[in-house]
């Protein structure tokens, strides 16, 4: 029968102790955490991590107490980019659990994110008990004024509060200075309507992530940074040539829609982007190859879904166009039938041929990995 080895753990999951205090995580041991907590609270007394860093020292010497196998550890995220951060706090579990070979874990929280943390814990070591630290305070004014001061203060809080408001304020402005105030609410709705879209469907994490992949392979002097920066300026032409596009193919008519509208930016664009992407993964299967090559088989594919989904869109774009009577367009109507279907057979198989690549290479890493161990 295992021995269970417990794992008294705290999360920090948007790294205070290492934006705050300056403290690298993972830290593992009694003493470490309790350093950490002291430094932490020294910089900032009223940071609820600090109590959960107290409360894990506390249940690790209860444990340690009734005689059990216990190890206490605390993991920090990331304090701007979410997705790294979780990524971090996984990374770091798994070395914990390497390195000390601990079985069970208790997870110990200030309860703002447990729902965030505990999928990526469940994903490597069970989590028998989940401790929430709630600080309690007088619920008066003066309390609700601070609280709100506190989280203003936060440069992940007012980035997503304060922007659209001040946005709004100078959009509106503008109009007036401009002397179109009838255009005013219809600016400002748009602005804001445009960046509550970004924030909500993660976009601006997602552009948070390739820049710090970005600055993660120049500091390595990967080649993927070349790849990256070429892509990002063929997609600049690419955006050009899409606006270039609408100028020309767009019908200027009260039928022409919105529809119309991204088929004809699409037409004239989408190769170029087609390009950027192969460029960008080009360089990511070139730092692969070099330096890490159990990651070749999930990338080695994504070139030829950029190419296929590429393909088809361009295909449906050019139907679209065909058939809107579109002044000058060079593919007539029963061309434009011709072309989606054979745009999206090519599609098709280069899908299909990259599925066949990504297994045939899969089998290559596998058989290399065996004839290292030889």
């Amino acid at each position: 029968m295992e021995t269970r080895k417990t794992l008294v753990l705290a999360i920090d999951r948007d790294d205070d102790i290492g934006y705050k205090a300056q403290i690298a995580s993972p830290i593992v041991g009694r003493e470490a955490a309790l350093q950490a907590a002291t430094r932490l609270g020294l910089v900032d007394p009223e940071d609820s991590d600090v109590n959960a860093i107290f409360s894990a020292v506390k249940t690790y010497d209860d444990l340690l107490e009734r005689g059990e196998d216990v190890v206490i550890a605390i993991i920090g995220g990331d304090h701007m980019n979410m997705l790294e951060g979780d990524r971090r706090i996984g990374d770091a579990i798994t070395q914990i659990v390497r390195q000390t070979g601990v079985n069970a874990c208790i997870l110990v929280s200030d309860g703002a994110e447990d729902d965030y943390v505990l999928p990526i814990i469940q994903s490597r070591i069970p989590v028998e008990s989940v401790r929430r630290v709630i600080v309690t305070q007088m619920p008066n004014l003066e309390g609700t004024y601070y609280i709100l001061k506190k989280f203003l203060d936060d440069p992940k809080i007012s980035r997503v509060v304060l922007v659209p408001i001040g946005l709004a304020m100078l959009l509106y402005s503008a109009a007036y200075l401009v002397g179109r105030p009838d255009m005013a609410t219809f600016i400002v709705v748009g602005a804001v309507g445009t960046y509550l879209l970004f924030k909500g469907f993660g976009i601006d994490e997602f552009f948070g992530y390739l820049i710090s992949s970005l600055q993660q392979s120049f500091q390595k002097g990967s080649f993927s940074f070349v790849a990256y920066i070429s892509a990002a300026l063929i997609s600049i032409v690419g955006i050009i040539m899409g606006l270039t596009s609408l100028l020309v193919y767009y019908p200027l008519s009260e039928e022409a829609g919105l529809l119309l509208f991204i088929a004809a930016f699409i037409f004239g664009s989408v190769w170029w982007f087609v390009g950027a992407g192969l460029v960008a993964m080009g360089g990511k299967i070139i730092d692969c190859i070099l330096n890490d090559r159990e990651n070749l088989g999930r990338v080695v594919i994504l070139p030829f879904f950029i190419g296929a989904i590429g393909t088809i869109i361009y295909g449906a774009s050019s139907y679209l166009l065909s058939i809107s009577n579109v002044p000058d367009f060079p593919i007539a109507a029963d061309a434009g039938v011709r072309s989606i279907i054979a745009f999206t057979v090519i599609g098709l198989i280069c899908a299909l041929l990259g599925l066949y690549i990504q297994s045939a290479t899969i089998r290559w890493v596998k058989d290399g990995r065996r004839s290292r161990k030889w």
